[in-house]
């Protein structure tokens, strides 16, 4: 299949002007295919060739204007339309398409619970292209309408307001009709179908909707009103930022099953993994982290879909400031006021990691950069999205935020319904002000890497002064935190500094220096920071006596990047995790510290002989926090101890009393999400056995159930376990997405490290043969979570190394090893600083 590139389509907006999709559906024919015609109707501006695009099961027919075209003249995705006269023209084209078990294109699902079946689309890229047949390009926009045939029970969906218009004689099966969209891009219709359990509501004048499976009914339920309550506050807000009008016909929120990304922003019809659907108890930053994904999506609204990029260039048009409102308006619109520090833990290092890697790129690449599909898949990353948020923050605290709006504003007002470029962004934000954004875009967007902002002090009779070292090229505007140790040892705050980086400023002041200095204090700055010697010594002391939980993420960030460089001995990291997190309030830091202690510094930064301390550290900083939490007043926190205990586990006999006692001493009671944590980690440890995770899905025959015994199955530490989990992760073409990565999971373990050395030169052949066979998502799957990331050692970097030579490497595929290889390498650089393979 070939993919389409930026000349090409460049080629093709100038030949054609699109103007309306009418698809139509039947989704009664069967579990494999379903049948699909389309007509586009469009006009050239002058006679010329060009090609629409279509990968079928079977092109039945095509007509253009009428006059038949051959099937056969079918090439890979591409179906030649020669001939074009300047004026209006009308293609049908007949398929039979194939359903998804990918999340690529129409994905079907079979509910274990009840038996139920759910169809969704997810176009994203090329993938509507697995459903009908389009001109697949963004800034091709066109009308469209869709009419679906579907089972009698099922409800259908669209970005339009769907009814059902008949009823088709012998079977009963449902015909639904859409309403016309705005004009919108390919890769933003929707439709999903099945049995929907469905919440409906209507708020400014619009039908609003909540949806999901049957078997999540009494979920959804039980949460319809945090999820409506944000949904809605959140739409109100925007209305008081943009004034453009939220500018489609209903607002619906499905929640979907085996859902590839978080949630993708359909126009009318936002689609998110139910996960998002909480079946089992979750800390209150996972509902925050719901909250966000929900203003995320309807960010995008106008950022990508009123206002669409031109080209995957500018992508980040669309995800940098759907981040960036996210967390914003989520923070000032809901109870969820901590949004920042969550970013500051967990978004923020997902970019500062990537923007470290060989595949860093700017966050507003060149054009020539992003040459076609294939690549312009590859920047869905940390840089697209957390850097490109944090660059918007400091964009924020450079500029003001009101003139930041009414740029926003201008933008918006100068390209509704249609396309636009990074140049454009610019040139609607400088209208609004003197500042040179120009300048500032070429600094921020423009260039790659991460800038290290380190302070020097120097005391002096009476008084102290402050310098920044400033390696890198960007401007930065910044606070700079000062505290003193009270007698008591807590940390009191002197009055911020502000800051511009680079300057020759020298900052200076009367009295003590502080014991701790905080550069990019608050968070605004998006660069790694260091501490002074003073600095450090006060943070491993009283890390958590600061009072503002953002300060504390920030030193917590710092610390963790002087690991990954080597500055800071992984030990002493873990020490002070053990010392502070019993102490620490934030739940969004606690998760984090344990996260990285867990899956980077224990699994991966020390040697295997160090790791059991480590494991032992951890389930004693759990400890510590179930004692804290034994009066039931956070329950959050309480249960993330819970879950970093189980993970941390080194021997079976507290979780196996836990799960035959069906409860934590003190709470609490174990619902799915714990029992099938606790059986991954016995399973593990060879503390179960096959028939111990056949009971276990027979009491939950669920979805997550399935996925839970998948995990389970492939962790168990026999030659059996692993030979049948590998032959269903690459000889198994008919797992889905999620059962594959459920799998994938439980395959490697650090424990079994002599179990599956022989595996680990098998993954580079076989994800590769693999990546062919069942495309980019399973390709990205494989490189994520089966690839063996516990193997640290000089002989498999050379191997994977190696294998980036093949030319046989899809795209996904090989992004996903040069990421996992760039991380191999600095982990045996922490292990062994001197060795000669990591450099």
């Amino acid at each position: 299949m070939s993919a389409l590139t930026r000349n090409e389509a460049h080629t093709r907006a100038r030949l054609l002007d699109v103007h309306r999709y009418t698809v139509t559906l039947d989704l009664t024919g069967g579990d494999d295919t379903f049948d699909s015609t389309t007509v586009i109707r469009f006009a050239a501006r002058t006679a010329g060739d060009t090609f629409v695009e279509l990968k079928p099961d079977e092109l039945r027919s095509a007509h253009l204007d009428g006059r038949p075209l051959d099937p056969a003249a079918l090439t890979g995705n591409r179906l030649a339309l020669t001939g074009l006269t300047e004026g209006p023209h009308e293609l049908r084209v007949d398929t039979r398409m194939r359903y998804s078990r990918t999340g690529e294109g129409l994905h079907r699902f079979t509910d274990p619970a009840d038996g139920e079946t759910y169809v969704y689309t997810q176009m994203f890229m090329d993938d509507i292209q697995r459903v009908f047949a389009a001109f697949d390009q963004p800034d091709l926009k066109a009308v469209f309408t869709f009419t679906v045939t579907a089972p009698a029970h099922w409800t259908v969906l669209a970005n339009g307001i769907t009814r059902r218009t008949g009823t088709r004689d012998g079977d009963g099966a449902g015909i639904w009709t859409s309403s016309p969209t705005p004009v919108i891009s390919t890769y933003l219709a929707a439709v999903a179908a099945g049995p929907w359990h469905s919440i409906r509501t209507e708020h400014a004048g619009l039908p609003f909707g909540i949806h999901c499976r049957k078997s999540l009914a009494p979920h959804l339920d039980a949460d319809a009103e945090e999820i409506l309550s944000i949904t809605t506050a959140c739409y109100d807000r925007y209305h008081e930022k943009f004034t453009e009008p939220y500018p489609f016909d209903s607002y619906d929120q499905a929640f979907v099953p085996e859902f590839n990304a978080g949630a993708m922003e359909n126009p009318g019809l936002v689609t998110f993994r139910d996960e998002f659907v909480f079946r089992s108890a979750v800390t209150d930053s996972e509902r925050q982290r719901r909250g966000m994904v929900i203003a995320h999506e309807m960010a995008h609204m106008w950022f990508g879909d009123l206002v669409t990029l031109r080209w995957w260039d500018d992508i980040w048009l669309n995800e940098s400031f759907a981040e960036y409102m996210g967390y914003q308006t989520l923070a000032e619109a809901t109870r969820f006021t901590g949004t920042w520090t969550e970013f500051g833990m967990e978004r923020k290092p997902w970019g500062y990691d990537a923007d470290q890697r060989p595949s860093t790129h700017p966050v507003a690449p060149d054009a020539d950069a992003v040459p076609d599909t294939d690549s312009a898949l590859l920047n869905f990353d940390g840089i697209s999205y957390a850097k490109g948020a944090s660059a918007l923050r400091q964009l924020v605290a450079w500029l003001g935020e009101k003139d930041f709006l009414a740029g926003i504003n201008t933008h918006f007002e100068r390209h509704k319904f249609a396309n636009a470029s990074l140049a454009d962004f610019v040139d609607s934000l400088a209208a609004h002000t003197d500042r040179d954004v120009h300048a500032w875009a070429d600094a921020w967007l423009r260039t790659t890497g991460i800038d290290t902002l380190t302070p020097r002090i120097e005391e002096s009779h009476g008084g102290w002064t402050l310098t920044v070292d400033h390696h890198g090229t960007r401007p930065h505007h910044i606070a700079v935190g000062l505290y003193d140790r009270d007698p008591d040892g807590t940390l009191a705050a002197r009055g911020p500094l502000t800051l511009d980086v680079p300057s020759d400023e020298v900052l200076s002041a009367d009295g003590p220096r502080p014991a701790l200095l905080v550069l990019n204090d608050g968070d605004l700055g998006y660069a790694k920071v260091r501490l002074d010697d003073t600095s450090v010594e006060t943070a491993l002391r009283n890390l958590s006596a600061i009072p503002d939980p953002l300060t504390r993420a920030v030193v917590w960030n710092s610390l963790r990047d002087m690991v990954r460089d080597g500055e800071l001995e992984p030990a002493a990291y873990l020490a002070t995790a053990e010392a502070h997190l019993p102490d620490e309030p934030d739940l969004a830091i606690v998760q984090g510290v344990l996260a990285f202690a867990r899956r980077h510094i224990a699994d991966r930064y020390l040697a295997p002989d160090e790791r059991t301390a480590a494991l032992t550290a951890l389930t004693a900083t759990a400890r510590a926090l179930l004692r804290r939490t034994e009066d039931g007043t956070d329950p959050g926190m309480r249960l993330a101890a819970v879950r970093a205990l189980i993970d941390s586990a080194t021997q079976p006999d507290t979780l196996t009393a836990w799960l035959d006692e069906d409860t934590v001493p003190g709470g609490p009671e174990l619902d799915p999400e714990l029992r099938w944590r606790i059986l991954a980690r016995l399973s593990a440890l060879g503390a179960v056995g096959e028939s111990d995770i056949d009971a276990a899905l027979a009491a939950d025959p669920s979805a997550t159930g399935e996925e839970g015994a998948a995990r389970c199955r492939a962790a168990l530490p026999t030659a059996e376990a692993k030979a049948a989990a590998w032959t269903r992760l690459f000889h198994d073409d008919s797992l889905s997405n999620y059962l594959f990565t459920a799998t994938a999971q439980g395959f490697w373990q650090p424990e079994q490290a002599d179990l599956v050395r022989d595996y680990v030169p098998r993954f580079y052949p076989e994800a590769t043969a693999l990546a062919t066979r069942r495309g980019p998502a399973i390709a990205e799957a494989a490189a994520r979570h089966a690839f063996p990331v516990h193997a640290i050692d000089p002989g498999h970097l050379e191997a994977g190394r190696a294998c980036l030579a093949d030319p046989d490497l899809t795209p996904r595929l090989r992004r996903g090893l040069v990421d996992q290889l760039d991380d191999l390498a600095r982990a045996l650089r922490i292990r062994t600083p001197n060795h000669p393979t990591t450099a």
